[in-house]
């Protein structure tokens, strides 16, 4: 990679620090509603990202980031299955 390439950053909405974007997970709120860990970064829809470790997910859980940035109420097995997916594969 040359040296002169920018690093594409991303803010995890747990800690609130800023992180390259290969060191987070996103999580997306694909266009039919549904919230889910994208672990490709690909899927469509709207995106958030949060570091790889459950602190994090729980401190944007307790702060309810993830319902303010995609503008809807995310049941809690939706966070239970992102953390179990976060201690598995992330």
């Amino acid at each position: 990679m040359p040296a002169n390439r920018r690093v594409p950053l991303r803010k995890c909405t747990g800690c609130n620090e800023m992180k390259p974007k290969q060191e987070l997970v996103r999580v997306v709120k694909s266009p039919e509603g549904e919230v889910s860990l994208d672990l490709t970064g690909k899927k469509p829809g709207r995106g958030a990202y949060v570091c790889r470790n459950a602190e994090c997910l729980a401190k944007a859980r307790k702060a309810k980031r993830f319902e303010k940035a995609f503008a809807c109420a995310i049941p809690d097995e939706v966070f239970d299955r992102m953390e179990g997916e976060l201690k598995n594969g992330g």
